[in-house]
Parts: structure tokens; sequence; C-alpha cells
């Protein structure tokens, strides 16, 4: 998957709910993975596409996002991590 400027497009900030960050253990590495959701919609991306860097600085456009997220998510190594950067439920 590409994160092109038209799916940005489809992810307005004003209509975001929660942005939520997590990894995924696939032994050797862990891939971080983003949930997006709108109107009870999940959009999800994680960090090995193409894009990804302009997603997470759309995201952090949002009002009270949490800007620590990815210290958050990262650590400890291979456990299980959730973190939610913009809740606006």
């Amino acid at each position: 998957m590409t994160i092109t400027p038209a799916i940005l497009a489809q992810l307005p900030l004003t209509d975001i709910d929660a942005v939520i960050f997590y990894k995924l253990d696939e032994i050797t590495t862990d891939l971080i993975c983003c949930d997006v959701v709108i109107a009870g919609r999940v959009w999800t991306f994680h960090e090995e596409a193409k894009g990804w860097n302009d997603l997470t600085a759309h995201l952090s456009a949002l009002p009270g996002f949490r800007a620590d997220w990815y210290e958050a998510v990262v650590k400890p190594s291979f456990e299980a991590t959730k973190t939610v950067a913009f809740d606006r439920r």
C-alpha cells in the first residue's frame, strides 16, 4: 500500500475520531501500525508503507495529538503496545 495525497484527502483532520498506534511482533522485528477512526470506519496503515511519514505528519496536526506516540509504542521491544495518540470521542 502507498499512502498517497488522495488517501490523505480522505482523512480530513476535522473528521478523525481517534488515532491509535500499536506494534505487531514479527519475530525478528516489530511492525508499527496505525489505526485512524472516522465515523466508525477504521483505516489501517503500517510504517513500511510508502508515504508513512506523510501520514504521521498529517496526523500530528490534530489538536492535542500525542507527540511522544513513537516512544510510547516502541518500548519495550517485542511486547504488544497500544498508544492512543488522539481521541475526540
